[in-house]
């Protein structure tokens, strides 16, 4: 997939804001900053609305059709043209892309650089809580988007397959899957820990830090609960690797259902998930 189908810059969504066929969500794990201050007219994202509410674990996709239901009822249809953006940590919007994007809407872009992106082209914020009006959704599932744990588990033993822990190397050290490798999502974008991750790094900077993992036919990322690891899911189809897949349970489910890790198993939360 091409960069401009998946990312759109602040300036472009800057000129299509009037356009009455457009939903734009803020995807921020919470609403605390949703409520401080938004995009005119964009609603919020609950990513829990989205997720299994009968899952042990976080952030488990909602079954294929409570998934298509929901989106309906978040406004979105078929035909929208639907822009996702997060406040200082773009992983919860890539994550949202994702999801939609699983299930088989073809115009969802990201916004590359969130809401400061946003003010920094002269974007204004509005506090103002917006729904958009419910809507008919017809749902098309990519399955292969999202990997079991099953599949995890088989792909251990298949050196054609790539499983990539995209969290930080404490973390990754801390317990992670055998065989397994690191390449930490906070290394594909711009940002700190303070400021935030909010900008995926340019095509040939991405294409450089992938270039390894990319060798393999399949690849699967995982983090804790799923959202980190669609960054390097999503970064492995800008530069041309289709076939890559999120682990959804990720380590949460991973641990909980004891399947073998290897680590000093100190591993704790990591706040990316």
């Amino acid at each position: 997939m091409k960069r401009e189908s998946i990312l759109i810059e602040a300036d472009e969504l800057l000129k299509k804001l009037d356009d009455k066929n457009i939903r734009i969500y803020d995807a921020t794990i919470t609403d605390d900053a949703y409520l401080q201050g938004h995009i005119p007219g964009a609603a919020y994202f609950d990513h829990e609305k989205f997720s299994d509410p009968n899952s042990p674990y976080t952030c488990t996709i909602l079954s294929e059709d409570k998934l298509v239901a929901q989106i309906g009822s978040a406004g979105i249809s078929n035909d929208s043209e639907v822009v996702v953006y997060a406040c200082g940590m773009l992983p919860y919007a890539i994550r949202a892309w994702w999801v939609l994007r699983y299930a088989g809407h073809d115009n969802v872009r990201v916004l590359n650089g969130g809401l400061s992106a946003w003010i920094k082209v002269g974007g204004k914020i509005e506090r103002e809580v917006c729904q958009y009006e419910p809507s008919v959704f017809v749902g098309q599932v990519r399955a292969d988007m999202f990997a079991s744990k099953d599949e995890v588990f088989a792909s251990m033993q298949d050196n054609d397959v790539a499983i990539v822990n995209v969290l930080p190397p404490v973390s990754y050290e801390a317990s992670h899957i055998p065989g397994s490798v690191c390449l930490p999502c906070m290394d594909l974008m711009q940002g700190d820990l303070k400021q935030g991750f909010d900008t995926l790094l340019p095509n040939d900077a991405l294409a450089l830090r992938l270039k390894e993992v990319s060798q393999h036919k399949r690849i699967i990322t995982y983090c804790g609960g799923g959202i980190a690891a669609a960054v390097n899911a999503a970064a492995h189809l800008i530069t041309g690797h289709d076939n890559v897949a999120v682990y959804d349970g990720s380590l949460y489910e991973w641990l909980g259902e004891g399947l073998p890790t290897n680590g000093t198993g100190k591993w704790e939360v990591w706040k990316l998930k």
